[in-house]
C-alpha cells in the first residue's frame, strides 16, 4: 500500500504516517522507485496508534506499547502498568477540570451580568489563588 492508501484506512494524515516514520515508530519498506510501501502490518501498527492517541497516550507511551505489542513474550502486567498510569493522569485532568469548572461557575453566578463596570469574574482573576 502506498501513503494515500494506509492514510484513508488507518485514519491517519499522511504528514503524521511520515512523522511517524522520521521518529521511527513505523520503519515501512520502500520501492525500488523509492515510494514507501506500507505492509499490514504497518496498517495495523498505525491503526493502533491512531486509537492510542486518540485515547491519550503520549508518544514515548505508545512506542513501549508497540514495542510490548511485538514482544510475545510480554507480560500483560506490563501493558496493563502503562494504562493504568496513563488513567491516573486521566482522572488527575478530570479533578483539575472540575476544579477549575467549580471556580469559573462561583465566579459567573457572583457576576450580575449588568451595565455597571463592577465584575466579581473579573475581581477573580485578579487574586492570587
Amino acid at each position: 500500500m502506498n501513503i494515500g492508501e494506509v492514510a484513508d484506512l488507518s485514519g491517519l494524515p499522511a504528514k503524521t504516517i511520515r512523522y511517524y516514520e522520521d521518529i521511527k515508530l513505523i520503519r515501512p519498506s520502500r520501492d525500488a522507485n523509492g515510494y514507501r510501501a506500507f505492509s499490514e502490518g504497518d496498517l495495523h501498527k498505525l491503526t493502533f496508534l491512531s486509537r492510542a492517541r486518540a485515547l491519550g497516550f503520549t508518544i514515548e507511551n505508545c512506542r513501549n506499547l508497540l514495542a510490548l505489542w511485538e514482544d510475545q513474550s510480554r507480560a500483560s502486567a506490563d501493558v496493563k502498568l502503562i494504562a493504568g498510569e496513563h488513567l491516573e493522569e486521566i482522572d488527575r485532568k478530570i479533578a483539575d477540570l472540575q476544579a477549575m469548572r467549580q471556580t469559573l461557575g462561583d465566579l459567573v453566578q457572583k457576576c450580575a451580568g449588568d451595565g455597571r463596570p463592577d465584575c466579581p469574574i473579573l475581581t477573580g482573576l485578579g487574586k492570587p489563588r
